[in-house]
């Protein structure tokens, strides 16, 4: 007697539609995008692991009483650091760039409104185009952030990067999560108003910059200074590791004023000078500075975002 067997169907999943035609769109980018990620990560790995660990070997061997010298290992760990840190701020700029492309190609060649008569409408073709490359560009830039923090902590060797500088700052937090947001955000409205590749690519480029130019202006400004008063002996009181904003004069009323006299003692009596102040964000305020920018990129995306859709709309009615 023989047994009777039944193959059961093998469910495969598979990705919808639109998602696969985006993927083979865009796979010439999304290889660039995989590059910039792991050329990225392998060095804030490599400089987490067997550089730092030659550089801060070098480091302690090398220090003595009369100084330390730099040694080869300590220069290359230090390049790595700032080429990591360099691509990860690259990343915005390619976001921009990859959707003002996508979108500027696809309506210059007449590939958007083929797929418009294919039973997927403009609005949907448009946030397939985009939530793509979002999820992916995301994903990457959490792991990048997570790495560089990690870096960020774990070497003691002579480090010349401050948290408060633009180029640590921004990987090392939440920003540079949802920078790339905005890039592609900015990119799409960029292809939407231009309709051509290379114009778009270039509007794209330059909006995101001029809006990151914005920001770091006005970073400083997004959370409280501390403020502390010194008397006039003993000058300028500043705590190490802050980044220092305004300063100045006190007179004997309380009152802020510049300070003219650059500590003589004949002008500071005349000026009725008490005392100095300075204002500054101590290390305890770089979270706040992180997630109040990060809140206002997010809002700005969505305004984007919503002009982009809008513009669309219009145009496809």
């Amino acid at each position: 007697m023989s047994a009777l067997t039944t193959d059961a169907p093998v469910t495969r999943t598979r990705l919808p539609g639109p998602v696969r035609a985006v993927l083979r769109l865009q796979r010439g980018v999304l290889i660039a995008w995989a590059v910039i990620f792991t050329v990225t990560a392998g060095i804030l790995l490599w400089a987490y692991g067997p550089g730092g660990n030659g550089a801060a070997a070098d480091w302690q061997r090398k220090c003595t009483v009369h100084g330390c010298d730099w040694s080869a290992a300590i220069s290359a760990y230090h390049l790595a650091y700032a080429v990591a840190e360099f691509l990860i701020g690259v990343i915005p700029y390619f976001a921009a760039a990859l959707a003002g492309a996508v979108v500027g190609r696809e309506l210059e060649n007449g590939t958007a409104r083929l797929a418009w008569t294919q039973s997927l409408s403009p609005t949907r073709w448009l946030a397939t185009t985009l939530a793509v490359p979002a999820a992916l560009i995301t994903a990457g830039s959490t792991v990048l952030v997570l790495l560089h923090r990690l870096l960020y902590d774990a070497h003691k060797v002579p480090v010349t990067w401050n948290w408060w500088n633009e180029e640590t700052f921004i990987p090392n937090g939440t920003i540079a999560i949802v920078q790339p947001l905005l890039g592609l955000a900015v990119g799409a409205l960029a292809g939407l108003l231009q309709r051509r590749l290379l114009s778009s690519i270039g509007l794209a480029i330059a909006a995101t910059g001029l809006v990151h130019t914005v920001l770091n202006f006005t970073r400083p400004s997004l959370w409280p200074w501390v403020t502390r008063v010194s008397p006039r002996n003993t000058g300028y009181d500043a705590p190490l590791n802050v980044l220092v904003g305004d300063q100045g004069a006190v007179t004997s009323s309380g009152g802020h004023v510049p300070d003219t006299c650059f500590e003589q003692a004949k002008c500071l009596k005349s000026v009725d000078v008490t005392g100095y102040y300075v204002q500054y964000h101590p290390a305890s305020h770089f979270w706040p500075l992180q997630l109040v920018e990060t809140g206002i990129v997010l809002a700005v995306t969505a305004l984007v975002l919503a002009a982009a859709f809008t513009l669309l709309r219009r145009r496809t009615a």
